[in-house]
């Protein structure tokens, strides 16, 4: 997966995705059906990154490609979070992995707890303007006490849309890496030091060993 914004381009290229949306409701399904989404995600993924058109991985990586390693599937990292809108927050330039600049604002604030304690983080909107049928694209980057061990240092993203209501399902288990982990000729956004989460998120796609 990668990330679907329209992302400022460096070589022509830019970290986009496949906006894979996890189903609004999928908070109320039976736990099997939470997992078997979980493992749909993860094939898909994998099936993705095997598809030289649709592959971040350069071909020396792709050739010999078995699969992402991702973390076991885990339903408690599938947070039901309250939404904090914040309509007057005002446009900022987020950095990237290069000199490139993203016009993006502060969608919301999601409040929701995780590993018994209650976290926050910010939900980002692109000022851009958006690929058709995207238009409610939501962008979600964070950080946590996994990366540069497990993860990757530079923290991971998950995708999002805009709910109907003041609640938003956030799945950790669909947390990816930027596409420049794997390749440098990507641009990717650097996750803001506010969406820092102070715990382990042992969910979603772990560092991409390049031996």
């Amino acid at each position: 997966m990668k990330y679907g914004l329209l992302l400022l381009l460096f070589v022509g290229v830019a970290c986009k995705s496949d906006k894979k949306y996890h189903s609004e409701d999928s908070y109320t399904v039976t736990e099997s059906k939470k997992m078997q989404d979980i493992l749909d995600f993860q094939e898909k993924t994998n099936a993705s990154f095997k598809d030289p058109e649709t592959s971040p991985l350069p071909d020396r990586f792709r050739k010999d490609f078995k699969g992402l390693d991702f973390f076991d599937p885990d339903t408690t990292y599938m947070v039901l979070a309250k939404l904090e809108r914040t309509p007057e927050a005002i446009p900022f330039l987020m950095s990237t992995t290069t000199d490139e600049k993203r016009n993006e604002a502060v969608y919301a604030v999601a409040h929701f707890e995780l590993n018994g304690a209650k976290r926050k983080l910010e939900i980002y909107q692109s000022r851009e303007m958006p690929e058709e049928g995207f238009e409610d694209y939501l962008f979600l980057p964070f950080l946590d006490e996994t990366n540069g061990e497990t993860t990757y240092g530079g923290g991971r993203y998950i995708d999002l849309r805009i709910p109907e209501g003041d609640s938003i399902l956030i799945d950790f288990n669909k947390a990816y890496n930027p596409y420049c982990v794997y390749n440098k000729k990507y641009s990717c956004p650097l996750v803001p030091r506010q969406n820092y989460l102070r715990t382990n998120v042992r969910a979603g796609v772990k560092d991409f060993a390049k031996e």
